[in-house]
Parts: structure tokens; sequence; C-alpha cells
């Protein structure tokens, strides 16, 4: 029986020129036995609409293609219904962190044939007041670095624009003032940013909350406290290692639930898109969503394009694998 996907993507996500691709790509997925359709978003909110339009007519997949924010957008619009079907995803945008985090091959052939393995992984879900995400939320300075870098710059650069613009907005750093309440206890501190993390991947950093599991119905809560400049670079050094959550500056905590409030105006990041302002109650859904891996665990966020998984349907006219022709 062939199954009929929904496509959701970004046509301005340019690392992988998504209209050029496009074609293959749909050509890939029928050649998996994939009946595809397709959206292109035309602006913000849009791949939210396509995605819970998705889920009401019945698709069997549902496919983000486009950075986090696209992903985030289509998980807001699959995560209130009720019959979700599976979530795939080609990272095609500046970070893909969550991406990162399942290893789903940063190439769009390997980031496909994860797909058309057909095996998923279920994980959780966050949910800040009314909306959802599946990696990271966030408060304080740096954090709004994600939707302040101009959509030109992170085309261009990449991941050193928001290094740039860190490095801009270091000498303006200021601690806001937190009221924290979690199932094991409240906490009142100055602090220069919270994050609240469902995976191991933030920013790029792939060891910022080292202990992150996606599916133990847990949020990894790392609080930076209030602290100079010097220290503030040497938490950045020993994150970069792994290396920070002994450090007298760093507050970490595993929670279920969070509730934030401040007397100051806090700005949220969500998956690395602005997501309201304080006051905001975290809550994870456990088992919430099923996402496509590998089945093998062998593939790589960095894979080479050319050491794909292997793909029963994949043999040529001739009746020869194709990975068999790639070796010759």
């Amino acid at each position: 029986m062939v199954k009929r996907a929904r496509l959701i993507y970004n046509p301005s996500s340019g690392r992988e020129e998504m209209k050029k691709r496009l074609p293959e790509i749909l050509q890939r997925l029928e050649r998996g036995g994939l009946e595809t359709s397709t959206h292109a978003t035309i602006g913000e909110g849009d791949a939210t609409l396509a995605a819970a339009e998705a889920v009401e007519r019945g698709f069997d997949i549902i496919i983000a293609a486009g950075g986090d924010g696209t992903l985030y957008e289509v998980v807001n619009g699959m995560a209130e219904k009720e019959n979700r079907p599976p979530l795939g995803i080609l990272p095609l945008g500046t970070t893909n962190d969550f991406a990162r985090a399942l290893n789903i091959p940063r190439s769009w052939e390997g980031a496909v044939d994860v797909i058309l393995q057909q095996h998923t992984r279920v994980i959780d879900v966050g949910k800040m007041n009314q909306r959802y995400f599946i990696n990271i939320a966030g408060g304080g300075s740096l954090t709004e670095l994600t939707y302040e870098v101009p959509s030109k710059l992170k085309t261009m650069i990449g991941q050193m624009a928001y290094y740039m613009k860190g490095l801009e907005k270091l000498p303006r750093l200021r601690p806001i003032d937190l009221y924290i309440r979690t199932d094991e206890g409240d906490l009142h501190e100055e602090v220069m940013l919270f994050l609240i993390s469902n995976s191991n991947s933030v920013g790029g950093f792939e060891r910022l909350a080292p202990d992150a599991s996606l599916s133990d119905g847990l949020f990894d809560v790392l609080i930076l406290k209030k602290c100079n400049l010097a220290e503030f670079i040497r938490v950045v050094s020993l994150a970069l290692r792994g290396e920070h959550l002994g450090d007298p500056n760093i507050i970490y905590m595993q929670t279920r639930s969070i509730q934030v409030t401040s007397p100051d105006y806090v700005q949220i990041n969500l998956d690395g898109e602005f997501g309201g302002t304080l006051p905001c109650v975290f809550t994870n859904l456990p088992s919430h969503l099923h996402i496509f891996v590998d089945e093998s665990g062998q593939s790589v966020y960095k894979q080479n394009p050319l050491q794909q998984i292997k793909l029963p349907w994949k043999t040529t006219k001739a009746g020869v694998d194709e990975h068999e022709q790639e070796e010759q």
C-alpha cells in the first residue's frame, strides 16, 4: 500500500538550494514508495497551518524540510492533534540542532533514506503555555541571537553568524531577576540566562546538556548565575568540552515541569524562534511524537552523501545495486 506524505518546505533555506533539489527529492521519495505532495511556506506561521491541515487530511507522513524554525512551526501544527503521523526531517538550515541530536544525516539524500526506512523513535515534546518545542527553550540576552541574526547573513556564513552576533552582545550582557518553581523546589537568583533542554544539542554545542535524553520525560535545566565577563567566557570554554556542569556559576537540574517568572522583561526562545515573554510554565509531554531515525543507528549528522543508508529498493534499471556501483 502506497503511503501519502506531505512535504512542507521553506523555499528560503539556501544551503541545499531547495528549489533546485525538489524534483530529485520527490523522485527519491516516490521510488521509495511515498506518494508525496508539497507545500512551500510563504511566511511566518504558514508551516504550522500546513502541518495542521496535513494531519486533518489524514496524511500518513509529514516531512519538514528547512531549518530548526521550520521544524518548530511544523511541530506546533501537529502537537495538539490527536492522531499525529510520524515526522520526517530534511535538515536544510544553518544549525539543525534537532537533526544533529538524532544523527539525521545533513545530506538530503541520506535524510530522505532515513525516512524511507520507516523506522521511528518516540520522543518527548515540550509545552510552554500554549506553544510547543522539541529541542530547547530559554531566556536571557544570548538566547535572542537566533532570531536577531539576519537570514541573509545566516545563509552566507552559516553558524558563524551567531558567534559574530554573540561577540557583539557580550559587553552589554545584563543579569535578569528570576523566580523558578519546579517539582524539586523553588529558586530565586540573578542569572545571565536559563536553558530548558530536551536534547543534548543546543546552538551547535553538542555537549551543552550531556545527560539529556529525548525520551526520559524530563527537561535538563541549565542556569548561568550572574557573573562577570571573564567568568562567562570561562564557562563557555568549558561548555565546548562538556565540562561546565560542575562550575560554581552553573545550576543544573532535571525536572518534568518548571514555572519561571521575573519582574524584568524577558523574551523566550523556543527552538530558535521568538516564543513570547515571561511568565511561563514549561511542561514535558512524554512520548508525544514519532520521528524517523536510522534503524541501524550508524548514520551521523555530518554523513558523507556517498555513504548513504542501504535500502532494499535502491537498484538501477539493470538490477545492479546503487551501492555496488558506488563502490566500483
